[in-house]
């Protein structure tokens, strides 16, 4: 599991992404999101601006992601 320090009340799903250089811009986010088996505290997701708080966890292509 991999731990990700979250500067601020939140990060969004597409700003996430792009911070640990899965995407190189903006504009792939959406269709990275599309293709990828993501999941949200266990719940299936793919919207780019859901909100991501300090406890929750985010799975993406089989890594697990625990935020700070």
């Amino acid at each position: 599991m991999e731990k990700f320090k979250i500067k601020g009340p939140y990060i969004t799903l597409g700003q996430f992404v792009k911070a640990i250089n899965l995407v190189s811009s903006g504009g792939m986010e959406k269709a990275f999101l599309l293709e990828s088996t993501i999941t949200y505290n266990g719940e299936p997701e793919n919207r780019r601006g859901k909100k991501i708080y300090p406890k929750d966890r985010v799975n993406i292509n089989g890594i697990t992601y625990e935020f700070l």
